[in-house]
């Protein structure tokens, strides 16, 4: 009896024996024949598996800049350099006191047809400036201007007149260039007219933007309130274009006065510490720069900027040039250049050209100064928050 027992026993013994040798053996030659097949991860301990590499985060890019350039009706749409610009601001359409709307002629739409089409291929906004200082019927546009946002009738009409110039002809919005408001009357007006054109082209995703005075008188660098703004109006439009420039009117003709730095920058001054009183966002701003010559001589006319390339390209390092005797003012390239950091260091949204076709072209062209420090700065602001992220 004890010996059947122990013979049982080493037979149990033997046979579990045998199968572990027999799992190692099979397991050691499955795992040789599946050496080049994809491994199963569940069977294989955590330590062993690698990392998945998560994709980086995605840097919060700087808001770009607006490069934003006027074009008179008659300019030849080819002659632009729509790569650079932002947008474009079509110059002008003409308000009726009634609250119509002229062009000049079918040249001016021709024009105007042919820079959207051009504009299409680099993605630049085309907008349609409305007001302008001359009217097409003679005298200044502000009378008729006035007299068309006055009543609610002809503003309304005018509104409706503008948004569907927009839709025909497939543009990004308009400008409004109402110069200037002189009194409480003109401000609630235009306030009132601002809004309801914006209730019109914000919903179909189209722009407004409004052209303003200086607001700084350039001889004494202190505020004129010669102009008249309501604070509210801003919120309404997209962009604020600030006419930094013309300063040569004031108190008599001096022709220096043009736009130097020291009155730009009281300009910049006064506007961001008025957008900041007001609460209102500073990006709206755009610093409005001149691509023209005064001339110390009022008698002569004012010469482009592209004429003082042409005469030698050299006086791009220069504001003043000596030229059909008399000498001109102007704000040459390293004054372009400061005057976009300044914008830039106030915290605006970007630069306005008036006007595009009288820029140089080539190397000495002012829209390429300017497209190139915003660009740069962009870059850096990119950088800078890829640091920020990082930290």
């Amino acid at each position: 009896m004890n010996k059947r027992y122990l013979l049982l026993a080493m037979v149990i013994v033997i046979t579990f024996i045998g199968g572990i040798l027999t799992g190692v053996l099979y397991s050691t030659t499955n795992t040789q024949k599946n050496d080049t097949k994809s491994i199963n991860i569940e069977n294989v301990p955590k330590s062993a598996i690698k990392p998945e590499e998560k994709p980086l985060p995605e840097i919060e890019k700087a808001q770009s800049k607006a490069l934003i350039g006027y074009v008179q009706d008659f300019r030849d749409p080819n002659v632009i350099d729509y790569a650079k610009l932002t947008h474009v601001i079509f110059s002008f359409a003409h308000p009726t006191k009634e609250g119509g709307l002229l062009l000049n002629g079918d040249p001016a739409l021709n024009n105007l047809r042919a820079i959207v089409s051009n504009a299409k291929k680099y993605h630049t906004k085309v907008i349609l400036g409305v007001g302008g200082w001359f009217h097409i019927k003679g005298g200044e546009s502000y009378p008729y201007f006035k007299a068309a946002i006055s009543d609610p009738v002809s503003r309304t009409k005018l509104v409706h007149e503008l948004s569907s110039f927009v839709d025909r002809e497939k543009l990004d919005g308009i400008d409004i260039d109402f110069e200037h408001p002189h009194s409480a009357e003109d401000a609630a007006n235009l306030a009132a007219f601002t809004m309801e054109l914006s209730n019109q082209l914000h919903p179909k995703n189209k722009e407004l933007s409004i052209a303003v005075y200086a607001g700084i008188h350039a001889v004494t660098l202190t505020e004129t309130g010669f102009v008249k703004y309501e604070p509210s109006m801003f919120q309404y439009v997209d962009h604020v274009n600030i006419m930094a420039y013309d300063g040569q009117w004031d108190d008599g003709y001096h022709a220096a006065n043009l736009s130097p730095y020291p009155y730009t920058e009281k300009i910049v001054n006064y506007w961001a510490n008025y957008f900041e009183t007001n609460r209102l966002s500073k990006e709206k701003l755009v610093l409005g720069v001149p691509f023209y010559a005064q001339p110390e001589n009022p008698k002569i006319k004012q010469v482009s900027y592209e004429a003082i390339i042409n005469t030698n390209p050299a006086n791009a390092s220069s504001d003043t040039v000596k030229m059909n005797g008399t000498t001109y003012y102007y704000n040459g390239d390293a004054t372009m250049k400061k005057k976009t950091k300044l914008a830039l260091d106030h915290g605006f949204g970007g630069m306005m050209l008036w006007e595009v076709g009288l820029d140089a072209h080539g190397p000495n062209s002012l829209t390429g100064t300017i497209f190139d420090v915003l660009k740069n700065t962009s870059k850096d602001q990119v950088k800078y928050y890829a640091i920020k992220k990082n930290q």
